[in-house]
């Protein structure tokens, strides 16, 4: 779980915005020209932008170098107020100049409705002379640093000079950097290990459709041959596309989640990927977590930040409710989740045809060995070639559902081959459990787990019962020649 992360120190060079809400009702028509009148209730400011990044990566529990612009005005010092709300983010490394207007946008709302919003934005380029300073700041803060973010929107801040210079002395000193991008051309941002554009931005750099999934994994090629780096696509309720540099493509769905605002998701997003990034995480690690934050973020009003508790409690939500019964790849992806968020898995299988109190005991020995037990069923036809013409007693979904009815069992996959070589090597599990009427080199699978590091678990057997002892006493009761046609 993300409480099992210990998260490093993020450096965060961008564009800094102050965000700011005036929310009201709207009851009535001007007399004065056909416009809504808005009767004010309150006003409300958040940090945005790169400084939004920030306060994310605070929120999950990073310590924050913020490096960015500001000017030397009301707007500056309101921006500087709200961000000491984290007191884990420096602001030591902020540049200042009196002929920059800190960047403002106010949105106007009625409840939840948007009615307008109003920019401020300076009408000057950033001067040479700034741009050193703000090398220099950012510099200063690399030297603290475990990974860095640069979020660009395209205000200025990050210019091919600020980029350059923070790329050579990233990659100098090791240290992974993170991109939101806005450019059209990705080559900018050569010596990042990661980019994570949206669909539109990754349309715009490349001039290639995205609308499907192999639309985005060309358009995630073409953007890889730009920069030289991995790509992240995040993909709104499509969830996000991970395509690293080996040509290795994974996808994360995004958990359901009523949408309000949209507004600083990718915010989110990039600040996910770097904590994770500074605790060590893979990037598919760090995706599925981001995928969850992002779900999170989207259902509140305005800029907002999500907390380690929130996205804590939605990633152990999310993990229960993964679905009982599921194909192989279905299972493939659930336990992916479950590895990320470090749950150890366990794997056991058999027909399981009339559950009885030695099943019963063997499942919950599995169980107590990990933390996610994963049931593999023969298939109704390969229980006939096992069993006999007369068997199964229960199809494989009558047998499924009931399996997957048990406190115990979190995933049951149906397999269709004699032995479950093919699923257990598929599915790669921690710990493989069968009764101890095998040995530990009887155990089909076992020299996979092995293989890898995991351990083959022989578990004792509850003596005098099986299904086929069952099965034997009941033609007994039924006499000579009986069969089990119509008996169950």
């Amino acid at each position: 779980m993300i409480n099992d992360f210990t998260f490093g120190r993020v450096l965060i060079i961008g564009d800094l915005l102050l965000d700011c809400y005036i929310h009201g009702s709207v009851d009535r028509i001007s007399p004065e020209a056909p416009v809504p009148v808005l009767l004010r209730a309150k006003h409300s400011t958040v940090p945005g932008g790169a400084a939004n990044v920030a306060m994310n990566a605070a929120a999950l529990g990073c310590a924050v170098s913020l490096v960015g612009l500001v000017g030397q005005d009301a707007s500056a010092q309101e921006l500087r107020r709200v961000i000491a709300r984290q007191d884990t983010i420096s602001l030591d490394h902020l540049v200042d100049d009196a002929d920059w207007v800190t960047i403002t946008k106010t949105r106007v709302l009625s409840g939840r409705q948007q009615i307008v919003r109003i920019d401020d934005e300076p009408s000057i380029v950033v001067p040479p002379a700034i741009q050193e300073k703000l090398i220099a700041s950012a510099l200063k803060a690399l030297e603290a640093a475990d990974v860095v973010v640069c979020s660009d929107y395209a205000k200025g801040v990050l210019s091919d000079e600020v980029l350059q210079a923070v790329m050579q002395a990233a990659n100098l000193r090791r240290i992974p950097v993170v991109v939101d991008p806005k450019r059209k051309d990705l080559s900018a941002y050569k010596g990042a290990q990661l980019i994570t554009p949206n669909r539109k931005e990754l349309s715009s750099a490349t001039g290639l459709p995205v609308g499907s999934d192999t639309e985005i994994h060309l358009a995630a090629l073409a953007a890889q041959k730009q920069f030289g780096g991995d790509v992240l696509v995040t993909r709104s309720e499509e969830g996000m596309t991970l395509l690293e540099r080996s040509g290795r493509m994974t996808h994360a769905h995004v958990p359901k989640s009523e949408v309000f605002d949209v507004s600083g998701a990718g915010d989110t997003v990039v600040a996910t990927i770097a904590a994770m990034i500074s605790a060590k995480a893979d990037l598919q690690t760090a995706m599925v977590i981001a995928t969850n934050a992002a779900s999170i973020v989207v259902g509140k009003l305005g800029t907002a930040t999500v907390s380690r508790a929130e996205l804590s409690a939605a990633l152990k939500s999310k993990i229960e409710k993964d679905g009982v019964i599921a194909s192989l790849t279905q299972a493939q992806e659930i336990i992916a989740a479950w590895r990320h968020h470090g749950a150890r898995i366990v794997f056991t299988n058999g027909c399981f045809d009339l559950l009885h109190p030695g099943h019963i005991a063997l499942i919950r020995a599995a169980a107590q060995e990990g933390d996610k037990l994963i049931v593999a069923l023969n298939s109704d036809d390969s229980v006939r070639r096992l069993k006999g013409a007369e068997r199964p007693l229960q199809d494989e979904q009558a047998r499924a559902t009931v399996m997957g009815a048990l406190r115990d069992v979190d995933l049951v996959v149906i397999f269709d081959e004699d032995t479950p070589y093919e699923t257990i090597t598929a599915l790669k599990p921690d710990i493989l459990v069968k009764g101890a009427d095998y040995t530990e080199d009887q155990v089909v699978g076992g020299d996979v787990v092995k293989s890898y590091g995991g351990r083959v678990v022989l578990a004792d057997l509850v003596s005098g019962r099986s299904t086929t002892s069952i099965v034997k006493k009941m033609k007994a009761d039924q006499g000579p020649g009986a069969t089990l046609a119509g008996h169950v």
